[in-house]
C-alpha cells in the first residue's frame, strides 16, 4: 500500500480525535449547562449524562490510537502480524464497549423519562455505527488470523 494512503487515513483519524476532544472540551459542558438553563425539571441529569458522555470518549480514543498503531504496521511492512490482531481486537472492543455504554445510558434516560427523540436518534445512530465497527473489525481479524496461518504454513513448507 502507498504511503500516501496511510499518510491520509493518519490525517483524517488525527482530525476526527482532534474533533472528538475539542467538542468534549469546549462543546460539550456549555450544551449541558445550557440544557440545564432551559430545561430545570432536568438540572439533577447534568452530571450523571455529562460524567457517561465523557466515559465514553476513554474507548473511542483508545480505538483511535489502536487505528494508527495499525496503520504504522502497514507502513512497515507488518500487516500480517499479531500485532495487527492485536489492534483489530482492540478495535473491536472498544466498538462494543461504546455500544454498550449508549445502550445502557438510554436505558438509564428512559427510566428518568428524559430521553428525548432527538437524542436517541442519535444514540442509536452511534449504537449503530459503533456495532457496525465491531463486526468489520471482527472480520478482518479473523481473515488476518487466517492469513497469517496460511502464511506461516507456507514458510514451514518453503
Amino acid at each position: 500500500m502507498k504511503r500516501s494512503t496511510t499518510l491520509f487515513l493518519k490525517i483524517a483519524i488525527f482530525l476526527i480525535g482532534s474533533i472528538v476532544i475539542s467538542l468534549s472540551i469546549f462543546l460539550l459542558p456549555k450544551l449541558a449547562n445550557d440544557t440545564t438553563r432551559m430545561f430545570p425539571e432536568y438540572a439533577h441529569l447534568h452530571y450523571p449524562v455529562l460524567i457517561g458522555l465523557y466515559v465514553t470518549t476513554i474507548p473511542f480514543f483508545i480505538a483511535i490510537f489502536q487505528a494508527f498503531k495499525l496503520l504504522n504496521y502497514i507502513n512497515n511492512n507488518n500487516a500480517f502480524s499479531e500485532l495487527s490482531v492485536t489492534a483489530l481486537k482492540y478495535i473491536k472492543f472498544s466498538a462494543n464497549t461504546i455500544s454498550a455504554l449508549y445502550v445502557l445510558g438510554s436505558i438509564f434516560l428512559i427510566t428518568q423519562q428524559a430521553l428525548h427523540p432527538g437524542i436517541a436518534i442519535i444514540g442509536f445512530i452511534i449504537i449503530f455505527a459503533s456495532t457496525i465497527i465491531a463486526v468489520f473489525s471482527a472480520v478482518l481479524e479473523k481473515l488476518l488470523q487466517n492469513a497469517i496461518a496460511i502464511k506461516s504454513e507456507n514458510d514451514f513448507i518453503v
